[in-house]
């Protein structure tokens, strides 16, 4: 067995041992056939107010210029798929939110999983990212083989669905590489009769100004209320499109106690939810990815449901 080899197996097995479902490994160069795709998204507007997608335009696509001397990029899947999902009366929040961060939860295992590479191999250098930086994680991902990309432009397995976090290591190694999968999504397109808000354009295209996360999440100002009546209940993203697709009935519940929602979280009801204070926020959302949208955004949000 070579190095290379050797190396990759290491990795890999490390990577299962610290938690993730599944690592794969590209190398480190130019993504030429999402360069196109990228440009023309940013051109139909399709970010909105997400002003930062604009930003570092050739980082995103290539990861040497993100990382000096970088070779490997190596992805890997966590699960956040909960056992017990809210009450269906209340209102909704998306299920990746229900526990801790992720950034927190995800990095935290990146870095072990570098030192552990570091430990082993010797001198390693590089990055970590958690959807944090410009890295096209789900392109990278299906690159690696860990799925491919569906019509509602997260990445899919026919494994385990779709409700896991893509984080990446980037490294100065050379590895041995994985290739990318065929699209498994046939003639369906549950996703797009699904989506409320018609988000989804065309198969594989999602006008981020219209997804139910984007003005839950992103939009600081007020929701335009042409979309009134539309928001199904989502007070705090939106699982629809994952929740239809019929490769996520092959969901199986994560393993990551830090990923477990607040006791308070599943049995709250509407009427809880509209008159949640500040206090209650805080101490359910503690360390939370809602946190992001912060308390007044969440009852910008609630407010805009009721009406």
């Amino acid at each position: 067995m070579d190095n290379k080899q050797q190396y990759t197996q290491f990795i890999k097995s490390e990577a299962k041992r610290l938690g993730f479902i599944s690592c794969g490994i590209s190398k480190a160069e130019f993504l030429e056939q999402e360069a196109p795709r990228l440009e023309k998204w940013l051109k139909s507007n399709a970010h909105g107010e997400m002003r930062y997608m604009e930003n570092h335009f050739d980082k995103r696509l290539d990861p040497t210029k993100l990382v000096e001397g970088s070779k490997s990029v190596v992805s890997l899947l966590l699960n956040y798929y909960p056992s017990e999902i809210q009450n269906t009366e209340s209102y909704k929040l998306s299920k990746y939110a229900y526990g801790t961060d992720y950034h927190f939860v995800i990095k935290d295992k990146l870095k072990q999983l570098l030192h552990a590479i570091q430990d082993e191999i010797g001198d390693v250098q590089g990055r970590a990212f958690v959807d944090s930086a410009p890295v096209l994680d789900k392109a990278w991902a299906a690159k690696s083989g860990l799925g491919w990309i569906g019509k509602h432009s997260n990445l899919l397995t026919q494994q385990v669905g779709s409700f896991y976090f893509i984080a990446e290591l980037i490294i100065d190694l050379d590895l041995e590489y994985d290739h990318a999968v065929t699209d498994h999504c046939g003639t369906c397109t549950a996703c797009i009769d699904a989506c409320p808000t018609e988000a989804i354009t065309e198969p594989y295209v999602v006008d981020g100004s219209k997804c139910i996360s984007y003005f839950t999440i992103e939009l600081k100002e007020n929701i335009p209320s042409d979309f009134k009546g539309q928001f199904d209940d989502w007070m705090f993203g939106c699982d629809i499109c994952q929740d239809v697709c019929p490769w996520n009935r092959f969901s199986k519940t994560h393993s990551e106690p830090l990923f477990n929602p607040h006791p308070e979280l599943l049995s709250m009801s509407k009427n809880d939810w509209e008159e949640i204070t500040k206090e209650t926020f805080n101490k359910v959302f503690k360390k939370s990815a809602v946190k992001r949208t912060k308390f007044e955004g969440l009852q910008r949000n609630i407010t805009f449901l009721k009406e």
